[in-house]
């Protein structure tokens, strides 16, 4: 006999497991055995709930985007200037919730999903697009006809610190990333029309 309210608690359990799968191995090459053990629950449960390994990745990166989102968000809630709008964003993406070895690792590899898996390629689209339109909104006022441009290589800048601390040992160095990126912020912000 099922358990009645364990369904949202075991998607829960295998979504972080997937996550730490991911990070730990650095790749999309874990096994739902995998995932589902480290849940603490069988591949076959683990099936039932999702259908395939790719329906996992999938939720996995919607939980990501989903926390990623409520933090921006609650970041802006607090900006009461255009740069600190900016700030706010950028800070957000480097917080130690977003910024952690798992949730790096998740996202580089969602990149790699987002090549050949169309639904992965659609929630990528919908995470650029919110970032560019939320760096927009303080950048305007800022930088007049240039804001798009900034917006777009703080966007690179922030996939390119991403991709760097995946590459390197040890814990994220969100504070660093921070100060490069706002380092890159005040030299766009400097440049004269």
């Amino acid at each position: 006999m099922p358990k009645l309210g364990m369904e949202p608690i075991r998607k829960a359990a295998l979504v972080n497991a997937t996550i730490t799968e991911i990070g730990r191995v650095g790749s999309l090459d874990v096994t739902v055995s995998q995932i589902a053990k480290r849940a603490g629950m069988s591949s076959a449960l683990a099936h039932h709930y999702f259908g395939s390994k790719e329906e996992m990745f999938l939720a996995a990166m919607r939980h990501v985007l989903t926390l990623y989102g409520a933090e921006v968000r609650g970041a802006l809630a607090l900006a009461d200037t255009p740069r600190a709008r900016i700030e706010a964003v950028l800070r957000a993406s480097f917080s130690a919730s977003n910024f952690r070895r798992e949730a790096v690792g998740a996202w580089l590899n969602f990149y790699v999903l987002a090549q050949t898996v169309p639904e992965a390629k659609r929630l990528l689209a919908i995470y650029q697009g919110r970032l560019r339109s939320n760096l927009l909104v303080g950048l305007r006022p800022l930088c007049g006809d240039r804001a798009g441009a900034v917006a777009d290589g703080l966007g690179a800048l922030i996939d390119g610190l991403y991709l760097r601390e995946v590459l390197k040992s040890g814990a994220p160095d969100a504070k660093a990333a921070v100060a490069m990126a706002l380092a890159y912020l005040q030299v766009q912000l400097d440049v004269r029309p």
